[in-house]
């Protein structure tokens, strides 16, 4: 299979199999979208005469039969073949998204968790707790040796000593264990302050900075409870701790909406605030919220993402360029084969947990009960739902089955296609469109800035 794009002025090709990316000339590009089993070279070079000649039509075809023997053109899947091992796979977990607190000190619109409530009450994670949850981690991640652990919310730093003596607690556990922990934290910033960024620089292999963007997008998305803006206080403060990270190693992160879908502004807005690492991601909601992205919002969308990619191309041409985070592709090592079929991991690699040691398969499940796991103290008991999570992959999505962008995405949100389908092998429709349009803008970027 293979995807042909026009971008930018550049002639795309993506063998999906492979993954390999050429850039064409029109030539190539026009032989290509009529090369099938059941063409003949003749009838291709008949539906092309009088635009070229025979034998520039049939240099194109030797040249596109090179690619074929070298495995980067028209390649054959290898990896259906891996699908069943994949299923069979023991349960080794590698990453929890621990629920320091269930509260917040914001209202934000669009929130999933309901202001940290997740659908139930508010509570903060107690030590031991997290303690446990820690041990559980470290119990069932077999022989993998680097581990994850996100402080998620509502807003961690509301429970911030918990935060910090659960990673003293992991540091211990290290060398006993022959474990080492990544430990990451996602923050409004409010709380932020100057020996908390002490803190994450020295522990936290990555932070993550929740702004939407704009002063008045922000604001209107993510106030206080009274209403006030939160722009103004935060934005010094993140500015700061970017820079107190060297720009690595941490994200702004924010969201767009109904209400700016106009984002690529919001994107470089940020990018003009001095954040060199950006992600401005689309919210997902139910239909009836009135700031749900909606099928007719689609093509001002994805408008928006040819944009941001083209001023991105210039902005690094010019020494001024940043990382945005849906259009960051690995050409070279990429994901490994399992991340291509399963993505996150939820509900086998990778956990959530609740304030009261809940287990879930991830963080959006929390709150509906039919998705609980176990618990920290039980481990996991439901091995029916984690059986359905190894299950699903892009082969058990019948809408995978001729997508180009399955091995990027693979698969997409398992959360996403149960919200809106209840059913976790299905997809959210339009997160697949964007989602292709983003994989087409990152192979066009870097096609554009392979070309100096």
């Amino acid at each position: 299979m293979i995807h042909q794009y026009k971008s930018n002025g550049y002639n795309m090709v993506l063998d999906i199999n492979s993954g390999s990316i050429h850039v064409v000339d029109d030539l190539v590009y026009d032989v290509i979208s009529l090369l099938d089993e059941s063409v003949s070279d003749d009838k291709i070079k008949e539906s092309l005469h009088g635009r070229y000649s025979a034998d520039e039509i049939e240099e194109a075809l030797e040249e596109l039969r090179e690619l074929n023997k070298q495995g980067m053109l028209f390649t054959d899947d290898i990896y259906e073949n891996a699908i069943d091992a994949f299923k069979n796979r023991p349960l080794v977990v590698k990453a929890l998204c621990l629920h320091i607190a269930h509260d917040c000190n914001l209202a934000c619109r669009y929130c999933f968790a309901e202001e940290g409530e997740y659908h139930g009450r508010r509570a903060l994670m107690s030590y031991e707790v997290g303690k446990k949850s820690l041990d559980f981690l470290i119990e069932h991640s077999g022989s993998r040796r680097n581990l994850e652990v996100d402080f998620f919310g509502g807003e961690p730093l509301m429970n911030w000593k918990v935060v910090e003596a659960l990673v003293h607690y992991g540091r211990e556990q290290e060398n006993i264990h022959d474990k080492h922990f990544r430990f990451t934290v996602t923050t409004n910033g409010v709380l932020l302050n100057d020996e908390i960024m002490d803190f994450c620089n020295q522990e936290m292999d990555n932070v993550v900075l929740s702004i939407d963007g704009r002063k008045e997008i922000h604001d209107f998305m993510r106030p206080f409870r009274n209403g006030k803006s939160s722009y103004d206080l935060i934005v010094p403060k993140f500015q700061k701790f970017a820079e107190s990270r060297n720009q690595d190693k941490y994200y702004v992160r924010g969201t767009f909406t109904h209400y700016n879908l106009d984002f690529a502004k919001d994107v470089l807005h940020l990018a003009d605030l001095g954040f060199k690492q950006i992600s401005v991601e689309p919210v997902v909601a139910p239909p009836e919220a009135d700031y749900a992205i909606r099928e007719e919002d689609l093509p001002i969308i994805l408008e928006q993402y040819d944009l941001l990619a083209k001023e991105m191309i210039k902005r690094e041409k010019e020494g001024r360029g940043f990382n945005f985070f849906h259009f960051m592709i690995d050409l070279t090592g990429g994901p490994c084969v399992y991340k291509r079929l399963s993505g996150c991991g939820s509900g086998t690699e990778y956990l959530a947990v609740t304030p009261w040691g809940d287990l879930y398969p991830c963080h959006q499940f929390v709150g509906n009960e039919d998705f609980i796991l176990g618990n920290v103290d039980t481990g996991v008991v439901r091995d029916d739902i984690t059986s359905e999570f190894k299950n699903c992959n892009v082969y058990a999505k019948k809408e995978c089955s001729d997508c180009f962008a399955r091995f990027y995405c693979s698969g997409g949100c398992a959360a996403n296609a149960y919200n809106f389908h209840n059913n976790i092998n299905s997809v959210y429709e339009i997160g697949c469109k964007m989602q292709q349009k983003r994989v087409e803008c990152a192979l066009m970027i870097k096609a554009a800035l392979a070309d100096e």
